[in-house]
């Protein structure tokens, strides 16, 4: 069935009027076009949908049965446009955006309120995630945006870096190292190292560092949350190597963290989305505020 949006709001006019000649002045359009779009409507559904005479015109009882639905479908039509359009200009929506813990609770929160107070009609879900989950978020579409560090394997990905983490020494409270003047890897040697669980990114690049000066840690303990590792270091159990970005959290946490001199792991953070994938309108923005921050 090929009927129009036009012819809609033919029959809907006439029916609300009660007259074609009051249904052409609301929808300003001449009789003759006003008829033959009733007409063809009428064609399309197999019958009349008005009974006319030279003195009266009503709806026949099909037409009346009709007219509902018929309104019903230009609210919706309209309402339709009407969304798609607050969409563009950002007055609804929503987004869903992924962040490795240590961005999501440090730079994060600063970008998200300004584009709260920007857009304040757009619903945001944040998914603080670990790197490797967040990657398989972006592949899978199940967020448009992520920020991480730049992945080894960024196959159907495309990064745009924001800035460069050097990762830094977490030390428990009065530990000797804290009075060095100059901290090397190899200094860290003297403990326990603890650091996340095999198979991580943070845990490869570790392992890459102490093998660059052929290094490697008497023991190990693992955990799965960089958190965890404050709390071991804080505990005394070891040292350990994280990114700047969770320099606060470890203070939060009891542990103190220190520079380290030479050769340390240095990763760009940056966003992460699908390749060749269109933004919506509110990730759009999200990505503009992102890379002024």
């Amino acid at each position: 069935m090929n009927v129009s949006v036009k012819q809609l709001r033919a029959f809907v006019a006439v029916a609300e009027t009660g007259s074609f000649a009051q249904a052409c002045e609301q929808l300003n359009i001449s009789q003759p076009a006003l008829s033959m779009a009733v007409k063809n409507l009428e064609d399309e559904v197999g019958g009349s949908l008005f009974l006319r005479s030279t003195r009266s015109l009503s709806l026949s009882p099909e037409g009346s049965a009709f007219l509902p639905t018929a309104q019903r479908l230009l609210r919706d039509w309209s309402d339709a446009f009407t969304d798609l359009q607050r969409l563009y200009s950002l007055q609804q929506g929503k987004l869903t955006i992924a962040a490795m813990p240590s961005f999501a609770s440090t730079r994060l929160p600063a970008v998200l309120a300004t584009y709260r107070q920007q857009f304040p009609n757009i619903d945001i879900a944040v998914r603080d995630i670990v790197m490797e989950e967040l990657i398989d978020a972006v592949r899978a579409g199940r967020v448009e945006l992520g920020v991480a560090f730049e992945p080894d394997d960024s196959e159907g990905l495309e990064f745009e870096a924001l800035f460069t983490d050097r990762f830094v020494a977490v030390l428990p409270e009065a530990h000797p190292l804290l009075a060095r003047n100059r901290l090397r890897i190899k200094d860290l040697l003297g403990d326990t190292v603890i650091t996340l669980n095999r198979g991580s990114s943070t845990r490869r690049w570790t392992e890459a560092a102490f093998a660059i000066e052929s290094l490697s840690p008497p023991a190990i303990f693992e955990a799965f949350q960089l958190t965890t590792v404050g709390a071991m270091v804080a505990a005394g159990l070891g040292v350990a190597l994280v990114p700047a970005l969770c320099e606060e959290q470890m203070h939060q946490l009891g542990a103190r963290c220190k520079p380290i001199s030479g050769r340390c792991i240095e990763r760009r953070v940056g966003i992460i989305r699908r390749r060749r994938q269109q933004l919506s309108s509110a990730a759009v923005a999200m990505r503009a505020l992102l890379m002024e921050n």
